[in-house]
């Protein structure tokens, strides 16, 4: 059975695939990001590693300066870091998510209204 896609403050939809807690050194979730938006800016106390299935967009993580994304591209972003993701193209941007350990919503933390964009 499928679990059923829905939507987060984050401004995106998301499907979790794999996330139980009799399994929390990881979990894998696809993200669909619709055309024209930018995710919120946040930040997880977990590492992620996103990989892009279908459409284009341009990835911001940390300091760096910002980058394209596009299918087969592999996207590591470290814990406590500042991440968005903006779909820069037509069509939707999918990726998976995977999360290590396993995300729970208690490792989530917006940065919209925190310009310094870290953890601390």
């Amino acid at each position: 059975m499928t679990a059923p896609e829905f939507w987060t403050d984050e401004r995106c939809f998301i499907t979790e695939l794999v996330n139980v807690e009799s399994l929390p050194n990881a979990s894998l979730a696809r993200c669909r990001v619709e055309p024209g938006t930018l995710t919120q800016k946040h930040a997880l106390t977990v590492r992620e590693w996103y990989v892009i299935i279908a459409g284009t967009g341009e990835m911001f993580v940390g300091d760096a300066r910002s980058f394209p994304v596009a299918p087969g591209d592999v996207v590591d972003i470290p814990a406590n870091t500042s991440q968005q993701i903006h779909n820069t193209g037509e069509h939707d941007l999918v990726f998976h998510c995977l999360c290590m350990p396993r995300f729970s919503e208690t490792c989530y933390r917006s940065l919209e209204d925190d310009p310094s964009g870290e953890l601390s």
